[in-house]
């Protein structure tokens, strides 16, 4: 199935996905591998196929972020695979612990499709973003690299924003080429509270 350029996921649907990203970390705890799971065996979850992150944090502080912005599979399975590869797959930390695990809070962000931005300077890119909305994925052969809109709480300048993702796809972070290519998208990113079990949301 095609992505949808609108997302709705109702606040049940959220609670499951929550549910589905903390029993995969657990099974993953348990037997190193992630939770299985197939679009039809949760009830109340989409059977549509989005993008989506799965990020964790302790503290407010990142402690694993993995994800695609173009789907493969149906979110139920993704959010699964997504939260293993976020506590115990991101190479920029030590795979999550037990002791970790319960101090470690969940976010999903599901992301529409991406829409290509007309931007054939770097300037008409930083003039076409809109701060705290978009998320960003830049492409140039095989370089390519995405940025969330929450990263816009860090890097609210839209020339940071560009050039710390610039950077990050391993580009020079001030240079530009005529075969880049730019797509934008939004995201509806939910979370559990600070007692780990309920669901707070926002859309941008």
């Amino acid at each position: 199935m095609a992505p949808s350029s609108c997302i709705e996921i109702t606040p049940d649907e959220r609670a499951q996905l929550l549910s589905i990203a903390r029993q995969s970390i657990r099974h993953g705890l348990n037997t190193g591998q992630p939770l299985t799971v197939t679009a039809d065996g949760w009830a109340g979850v989409p059977a549509e196929e989005y993008g989506n992150f799965v990020t964790l944090t302790q503290a407010g502080q990142l402690r694993g972020c993995v994800g695609c912005v173009e789907p493969t599979q149906p979110l139920a399975p993704s959010v699964a695979a997504h939260a293993f590869g976020a506590a115990f797959g991101d190479p920029r930390f030590p795979p999550l612990t037990d002791t970790e695990a319960e101090h470690t809070r969940i976010e999903i962000s599901v992301l529409s499709s991406p829409e290509p931005v007309d931007a054939p300077t770097r300037e008409s890119l930083a003039a076409a973003l809109r701060p705290r909305k978009d998320g960003l994925l830049l492409a140039d052969g095989t370089h390519r690299a995405t940025f969330l809109p929450k990263v816009w709480e860090q890097l609210p300048d839209p020339e940071q924003f560009i050039a710390h993702l610039r950077s990050k796809a391993g580009l020079s972070a001030h240079g530009w080429s005529d075969t880049i290519r730019c797509f934008r998208y939004h995201t509806i990113s939910f979370a559990e509270d600070n007692g780990l079990d309920a669901v707070a949301g926002t859309q941008a």
